[in-house]
């Protein structure tokens, strides 16, 4: 092998290989290496991808050119659409997957791809020149030079697996950790803490009591990206039930033997997705808590018992388990168990997600503190495409937090950090409802096609969605004559009648007409895609939120464009609180905006900050 690269990419999870394909997509010569070739983008934890917020970071995936949305579609053995019953912003798609599938097709996409060279390695060491990355070091002392690198260890680094009073140096699922790469992480200089995650147990569906349970059935003709040639499979079901008193019993009296509270556990878990034991210490007043059933694979009768993780004993798990609705006989495949591992302070990156400290070394995934493969891929396309950036001498790929989820994620890790696993919700978006699904592709494919990642079939497809979509806005201009049978719908609909006739974009702008009923009534989009009618439904029914929040956009552009020195010493600079001075100097933020979301940065520091670069300029 030729050890020479453009690029290595350290760990192949959900990160890597949306790095790695990037990197080799814009032409770049890529090392991919991965602790066990088995764990190529593995689900460690739940059997799926998307759900609220992540179902959004998938569709960005997607339109940038990225592989998960297609993988996901094609894998899924289950579709459904989240938050149906709220407003259009949080409606988020959410595919259960097969297991075993979505890592076999994932790492052939790898395999087959001509500049990516994947290869079974543990990188213990990253080199370095005069501050600038040269190359790795496998524990084979095996050298690789490369120009960039992206580390994407996911929660390998010095892991360890607990389980009650038992622990086990090891990854994930068994998988060998990384024991070297910490400490050469340490001596350049890069600051390192430990979180912990966990998941539930897996249990054999030939001893689940189903009939007991409710069923949740797919939607059908839904998926993330228009590349895929299958995008619905329901061909399984997932099963509700819930905890009880029974059970919340059982855990109470072991809370003594739960590592979480017996000092077991020294790393900081994920507030998002608590363990069952600490929600019933959180919640002392709940009665019940949800679970639900989902299938791993089509090839397994492993169950996936979501909304039950916990690092409780062997014993206490089963005992646990043996009280919930239609698992009474349920007999454990996989104990459930919790992870220790080390990650980044993510402040000392920057927003392309380069290290400020070595130039070249970007970072990716869970070692930035994240938690969920969504949020990994999403950082692993924007490192891939950075790291190729900048070996050709052009500036960083920045989505700002007006133009993706993707932007709010790295915004929020690079500028207010995080001391917990870090979870993407569409409540950290403050313009959600520009930042929809269903537009992901209007607002990120066109960047993605100039940096290279956009395929000329996505990009033909792209263009004549908005060839479709601006036919159906010209036949919403119609003019609805006002006769008996406009006047018959309109009571129908509950809605009072107009003394003249309407056009169709003011007939869908009453409360109880949607574009449905009024293409059942005139028939003005029998051609069109459902997708497409519920996006122009959102555009008209929301048209003057929408347009608030991009007048609120407006008026914050001018701080987002102006830059700041990269030279600037914020202790010198007088009337800045010393909070104010050392946030900004750690930080480092790129212009007079980012300063503005930093943690301990006030409005009147911004305002001292504002006078003193006018007084420069």
């Amino acid at each position: 092998m030729n050890k020479e690269f453009d690029s290595v990419v350290i760990g192949a999870g959900h990160a890597g290989v949306e790095s790695a394909l990037a990197l080799a997509r814009l032409g770049k010569r890529v090392l991919l290496t991965c602790l066990n070739l088995d764990s190529v983008a593995f689900l460690a934890c739940n059997p799926s991808i998307g759900g609220t917020a992540k179902g959004h970071l998938v569709c960005e995936i997607d339109a940038l050119g990225g592989e998960m949305g297609i993988n996901a579609d094609e894998t899924a053995i289950q579709m459904r659409m989240l938050n149906e019953g709220k407003g259009p912003a949080v409606h988020s798609l959410r595919a259960q997957v097969d297991k075993i599938n979505y890592h076999t097709r994932m790492k052939k996409i790898i395999e087959d791809c001509p500049n990516i060279f994947l290869k079974q390695a543990e990188v213990c060491e990253i080199l370095t020149e005069n501050g600038k990355v040269v190359g790795v070091k496998t524990t084979l002392d095996e050298v690789y030079k490369c120009k960039t690198i992206v580390v994407s260890t996911g929660v390998y680094l010095k892991s360890r697996i607990i389980i009650g009073e038992y622990t086990q140096d090891s990854g994930p699922n068994g998988f060998a950790r990384a024991n070297g790469l910490t400490k050469s992480l340490i001596d350049l200089g890069i600051s390192i803490r430990r979180f912990k995650t966990g998941t539930p147990a897996r249990l054999n569906g030939r001893t689940i009591d189903f009939g007991e349970l409710e069923k949740q059935i797919g939607e059908d003709n839904i998926g993330f990206s228009p590349l895929s040639k299958n995008k619905t499979k329901n061909v399984a079901y997932c099963y509700e039930t819930y905890t009880n008193e029974k059970t919340h019993e059982v855990i109470r009296n072991n809370l003594s033997r739960a590592p979480m509270y017996s000092g077991e556990i020294k790393g900081v878990g994920p507030r998002y997705c608590p363990s069952i034991e600490d929600k019933i210490v959180r919640f002392p007043n709940r009665e019940r808590h949800q679970i639900f059933l989902e299938p791993e694979s089509l090839s397994t009768n492993e169950i996936y018992v979501q909304g039950v993780s916990t690092s409780l004993p062997a014993d206490v798990q089963n005992e646990m388990y043996s009280t919930i609705k239609g698992l009474e006989n349920a007999e454990i495949m996989r104990n459930a168990y919790a992870i220790e591992y080390d990650c980044i302070d993510s402040l000392e990156l920057q927003p392309s997600l380069e290290s400020k400290k070595i130039s070249g070394l970007f970072f990716a995934g869970q070692v930035n503190g994240t938690s969920g493969y969504e949020e990994a891929a999403a950082q692993g396309l924007i490192a891939g495409i950075n790291a190729s950036l900048k070996q050709d001498g052009k500036d960083p790929l920045i989505l700002k937090r007006n133009e993706a989820y993707i932007g709010v994620l790295i915004d929020d890790l690079v500028t207010k950090g995080t001391n917990e696993p870090y979870r993407m919700m569409t409540s950290r978006a403050e313009f959600r409802l520009v930042l929809r699904q269903d537009n992901a592709d209007r607002r990120l494919t066109e960047i993605g096609r100039k940096i290279g990642l956009v395929s000329d079939e996505r990009w033909e497809l792209y263009k004549k969605k908005l060839e479709k979509f601006e036919n159906m806005k010209q036949k919403l201009q119609t003019l609805l004559k006002l006769d008996d049978k406009l006047v018959d719908f309109l009571k129908r609909n509950n809605e009072s009648v107009p003394v003249n006739s309407m056009k169709a974009i003011d007939l869908l702008k009453r409360n109880n007409i949607d574009i449905f009923k009024l293409n059942d009534e005139y028939g003005l989009f029998d051609e069109s895609e459902k997708s497409l009618l519920e996006t122009l439904n959102t555009e008209v029914k929301y048209e003057g939120y929408i347009k608030q929040q991009n007048d609120e956009i407006e008026k914050l552009k001018n701080q987002e464009e102006i830059k700041l020195p990269e030279d600037i010493d914020y202790s010198q600079i007088k009337g800045l609180r010393i909070e104010a001075q050392q946030k900004l100097n750690k930080v480092r933020p790129l212009t007079l905006g980012h300063a503005t979301r930093i943690s301990g940065v006030s409005p009147a520091d911004i305002t001292v900050l504002s006078i003193y670069l006018k007084a420069k300029k």
